[in-house]
């Protein structure tokens, strides 16, 4: 295990009266920005289809989630964005499927997109009270999101204000909620093994994993907190995003660019590696080969940490940091893997309207502006069968 560095230990235990000033972002509660919506009509009437794309959407298209509006936004990685799909209050994360619809986590609902035609198909509302309809970073509804391997299930982490979260599972054929399941506080994301039999949610304010298998939906937690959980709900070290590791099935959980948190599913044990990027991390993603990428958001404390960035990690443990101009949340890879993509819609202030674009073989990088606070992102592939009606 990584010795903890000088002053990190120090962070956890911050006096209420520095913590109420200074976490604007990853403390629990309703933040400045979470205003209600009008939502007195039903969630599946609200918002009218758009009229379709002139042209099929091709491979190789971004879409991303303006989590500061309705909308998801289609983009070209080279020429900026195509046009943008209302979808429901404050999308956050999104997952697309080789037969071309996008499932997409808002306040309200998972939103269902048919991106070839760029038209809504549905909205499916929650069985979970969230209360309110809201938009900022404390809002209730939807966070993280994954579909099963087969295409037959939609898993989306569902956020209840001060409290503790839920699964809800879909059936993709009746687009209807057949399950919900109890997880922690805050489920920022959601994953699901490569063969489709478990399924994790990882849950920001309670400091876990909790791995629920697909065919009891039987949940277990699984603590993950290589800091501890001193500190509790104010603390900044929690864990935020997971990636799958393809050749074991381990999760890996990436922590302030020092730490990398490395689960075993089956057994709840924690393995810790070291990490160099030295700055707060968010979005985590993960190639076939097994290269981690993860989003450094910016320092807890200047003084100590460094600035945000892009960390690239090796199968073999080796890293390369992109520096990135300002903070950004979410990131995912082109299909050949030559290029990363990395949103700038950050869950908290300092936020920006773009994603910025990384050569991973040369370090170039170009900002791309984009959306509305656009967070969640995918990649749309080659085309399989059609989405239908």
């Amino acid at each position: 295990m990584t010795s903890l560095r000088p002053g990190r230990a120090a962070r956890v235990l911050v006096p209420a009266a520095a913590v109420a000033a200074v976490l604007a972002g990853c403390a629990p509660g309703q933040g400045a920005d979470a205003t209600a919506r009008d939502t007195s009509a039903p969630a599946s009437s609200r918002s009218t289809p758009p009229a379709a794309a002139p042209t099929p959407t091709p491979a190789g298209t971004l879409l991303v989630a303006d989590f500061g509006s309705d909308t998801v936004t289609f983009v070209d990685p080279k020429r900026g964005a195509l046009g943008s799909v209302e979808v429901g209050t404050a999308p956050y994360g999104l997952v697309v499927g080789a037969d071309g619809r996008a499932w997409v986590a808002t306040a309200e609902g998972v939103a269902v997109v048919d991106t070839r035609t760029r038209q809504r198909l549905a909205l499916i509302p929650y069985e979970t009270d969230t209360g309110p309809v809201t938009t900022g970073e404390y809002r209730g509804g939807g966070m993280g999101i994954a579909l099963a391997p087969d295409g037959k299930r939609v898993y989306v982490g569902v956020n209840v204000p001060d409290g503790n979260g839920t699964l809800e599972v879909i059936d993709t054929a009746s687009r209807e909620v057949t399950a919900t399941v109890p997880v922690g506080r805050r489920p920022f994301d959601v994953d699901v093994s490569r063969d489709g039999s478990e399924v994790y949610a990882t849950n920001h304010d309670s400091f876990d994993v909790t791995v629920v298998r697909a065919d009891t939906l039987d949940p277990r937690r699984i603590e993950v907190a290589p800091y501890g959980t001193e500190g509790g709900l104010g603390s900044w070290l929690k864990p935020h995003y997971t990636a799958v590791r393809p050749s074991d099935g381990r999760l890996l959980l990436p922590f302030e660019g020092e730490r990398l948190a490395v689960v075993d599913p089956r057994t709840g044990r924690t393995e810790i590696e070291t990490m160099t990027a030295d700055t707060h991390q968010h979005g985590a993603a993960i190639t076939p080969g097994g290269t981690l990428l993860v989003v450094g958001t910016g320092p807890i404390d200047p003084d100590e940490d460094q600035g945000p960035s892009l960390t690239v990690r090796a199968p073999d443990s080796t890293e390369k940091v992109h520096p990135l101009e300002g903070p950004h949340e979410d990131v995912t890879v082109s299909e050949d893997g030559r290029t990363a993509y990395v949103t700038g819609g950050f869950t908290r202030d300092g936020y920006w309207n773009g994603i910025t674009v990384i050569d991973l073989r040369t370090g170039d990088t170009r900002r791309l502006a984009v959306g509305e606070r656009p967070l969640g992102i995918a990649v749309m592939r080659p085309a399989g069968p059609s989405a239908g009606p």
